[in-house]
């Protein structure tokens, strides 16, 4: 099942109707409550992301579900070039943490910085979840020509042996305990955010 595709904008316009759209979802799926506000809590914090992206910025969000394996996607248009491209997709696996706090700054940051790419390093600890050119679960099994650059299970396992800060930010955040994966995957025109629930 694929739901509608709302397009949304930072500044709001549409995020009403993409929060009206999964509860829809969970009323057609016939989730239990616990799975419903789960599935609308994901929505929510995809909203709040795209509400604080820097700048203007449009995007898609639809819901898939297959075997009760719920994907949220927002999928948008970058202006990648195959220099950040390349950059993003080679990036080292290991530095220090990103100025972004918690989990989802640092998933809206990394999202922001692949829509405005720019000369600027990219800080090393995107690291702690970094994707090279392979998908665990799911951006580019759904997207062709997608590659996976950056992995919530991948954030996870590095911070269980990396820095107390980490793990204690994974530990407080609602999105890192109900997902059960996010992935942020790019293309040639296009980055895409797709979060992963087993229902």
């Amino acid at each position: 099942m694929k739901s509608d595709v709302i397009h949304v904008t930072s500044e709001g316009v549409g995020i009403s109707e993409a929060l009206r759209q999964t509860e829809a979802v969970a009323a057609y799926k016939e989730l239990d409550k616990k799975d419903s506000i789960h599935l609308a809590l994901l929505a929510e914090e995809m909203m709040g992301m795209m509400q604080a992206l820097t700048g203007k910025h449009e995007a898609d969000f639809w819901i898939e579900d297959e075997d009760n394996t719920f994907r949220l996607h927002l999928l948008a248009e970058t202006k990648m070039n195959s220099e950040m491209r390349s950059k993003l997709l080679s990036a080292s696996t290991s530095g220090e943490n990103i100025a972004a706090k918690g989990v989802m700054g640092k998933v809206r940051d990394l999202f922001n910085r692949i829509l405005e790419p720019s000369e600027a390093p990219l800080p090393g600890a995107y690291s702690s979840g970094w994707v090279n050119n392979a998908s665990t679960m799911g951006a580019a099994a759904y997207a062709k020509n997608t590659a996976t650059v950056w992995s919530l299970n991948r954030y996870k396992a590095s911070a269980q042996s990396g820095a107390k800060e980490d793990w204690d930010e994974l530990e407080k955040s609602i999105v890192a305990n109900i997902a059960d994966e996010i992935e942020i995957g790019i293309s040639d025109d296009t980055v895409e955010m797709i979060v992963f629930k087993k229902m």
